[in-house]
């Protein structure tokens, strides 16, 4: 198989080869292939390298507006590489559904081994779909599209689908064993015509599977989960689940385990929210901690950890095994001590997280992204501050990055929003996770990936990756959705 796919500019259809015939819509193949051993997750074609998935929800594709497609770019000894992409849309055979206008799949995506098979499989969010002849309706569906050694052949299956016209599923989601049964489950976030809810997919995936969804919570008048992630934040083995909401009259973050009993309990809960999620073992004591960005306090609440919110704040709250999940927590500014930068007004510092052991000490880090940061008096060309983590919890060494700095190719221009969107893994399997940052204003309305490589300081290695370079057409704020 190649691995790149053209998407014909004259009519924005869909080319790609696929290698062997795909199953039909919805249907698993009559055997799945041998297994491969475990890779990284998000390695879709059992390489040994973690792949990149940008979700283009907004893109054309089949001839369709806003129809939306996923653009896989390879992991490599290099990297990710910036000429190496394949397609993913919903003309591909044995994808589900059908480009329509306005479907936007790529909304949310995520890489996990739903069938254990050790390769990782696509997972994509559709929140626009309707599963009726009425357009205007938006029950949303989730797809698996399976990983295989020759990319993504075999097709794939509807693993969750709306249950109204309002549910828009698929806007966000994250997968994770949360009840230790030995299959994957999906948490997905739901819409509603008044409120929404935190939703469970539980596996397993198979054909005939039900594509039905279970409330764990419901939220207030106009109420959703703004950012889901999965972390063993008690150290017992098993994932959990972090969700942060907001709604009219209230707002939060919690952490559900799930018992014995195989149901969801509320582990911890805050009444700060945020924008972005990110989970990792900051202080290197054996639990994951959870980093939560653009922190809003619950309009109820008479307090906040984070006071001081100028331009953005991060919430970085501590798990450990012996005095519980959250005694301990930081919070961290553009006005932090040692952290670059000036805070402002709608700078949106951590609006966009990811976690990684970057510089290979055993403490995973943190990246976040200010996407709306001027830099000079370009307005919203938009900046990047690594967080190292350290024994103590608190922040290490951090440092910033735009376009304009030394080492990063391009050039920083108002309205590119650099560091609007993160992800973090080992694309180049040299043991250090590595940063993928969006900038989906980039040579607008198009928009490009950066990718910057695991390092102590900036980056010996970083390149653009773009829609361009790439050969891909109908592209529209490429770097938006960076599945993680």
């Amino acid at each position: 198989m190649t691995r790149k796919t053209l998407l014909a500019a004259a009519v924005c259809a869909t080319v790609a080869v696929l290698g062997p015939t795909a199953p039909s819509a919805g249907a698993a193949p009559a055997a799945a292939p041998a297994a491969a051993p475990a890779g990284p997750k998000g390695d879709f074609n059992g390489d040994g390298y973690a792949d990149l998935a940008v979700g283009v929800p907004d893109a054309t594709a089949g001839g369709k507006a806003k129809a939306g497609y996923v653009s896989v770019v390879w992991g490599s000894a290099d990297g990710l590489d910036p000429v190496a992409s394949d397609v993913v849309t919903q003309a591909l055979p044995g994808v589900p559904g059908t480009p329509e206008a306005d479907d936007r799949f790529g909304t949310a995506v995520e890489a996990a081994d739903l069938d254990a098979d050790g390769y990782s499989d696509l997972i994509v969010g559709t929140p626009g779909e309707s599963l009726t002849d009425t357009p205007t309706r938006n029950e949303g569906t989730v797809s698996v599209i399976w990983g295989t050694a020759t990319g993504f052949s075999r097709g794939g299956l509807t693993a969750a689908k709306g249950a109204d016209e309002f549910a828009a599923i698929g806007r966000t989601l994250t997968s994770g064993d949360y009840d230790a049964d030995g299959d994957r489950d999906l948490a997905l976030g739901a819409a509603g015509e008044e409120g929404g809810s935190l939703r469970l997919r539980p596996g397993p995936f198979t054909a005939g599977s039900p594509t039905s969804t279970s409330a764990i919570r419901s939220f207030g008048m106009g109420g959703g989960a703004r950012a889901l992630a999965s972390g063993d934040f008690d150290g017992d083995g098993t994932d959990d689940l972090a969700a942060t909401w907001s709604a009219m009259e209230d707002a939060g973050t919690v952490i559900y385990r799930w018992g014995a009993d195989g149901k969801p309990a509320r582990h911890w809960s805050d009444p700060d929210s945020g924008a972005a999620l990110a989970a990792g073992d900051f202080d290197g004591d054996g639990p994951d901690d959870l980093a939560v960005g653009l922190v809003r306090p619950n309009p109820e609440a008479d307090s906040t950890h984070c006071a001081d919110r100028l331009g953005g704040a991060v919430l970085m709250m501590y798990g450990a095994r012996l005095d519980g999940f959250g005694r301990h927590h930081q919070c961290v500014t553009q006005n932090t001590p040692g952290v670059p930068g000036t805070a402002e007004t709608e700078d949106d510092f951590g609006a966009a997280l990811a976690a990684g052991d970057i510089d290979g000490d055993t403490f995973d880090d943190l990246v976040a992204g200010t996407g709306r940061e001027a830099v000079g008096s370009l307005k919203e060309a938009g900046s990047l501050t690594y967080l190292f983590g350290a024994a103590d919890g608190q922040v290490q060494r951090p440092f910033s990055l735009t376009q304009n700095s030394a080492g990063i190719p391009g050039t920083a221009e108002a309205g590119d929003r650099f560091g609007a969107a993160l992800a973090s893994a080992d694309y180049s399997r040299d043991g250090l996770h590595d940063v993928a940052a969006g900038a989906p204003g980039e040579n607008a309305p198009t928009g490009g990936v950066w990718y910057l490589q695991g390092a102590t300081g900036t980056p010996a290695v970083s390149r653009a990756i773009t829609p361009a370079k790439l050969e891909i057409t109908g592209a529209f704020a490429y770097g938006s959705v960076l599945g993680r």
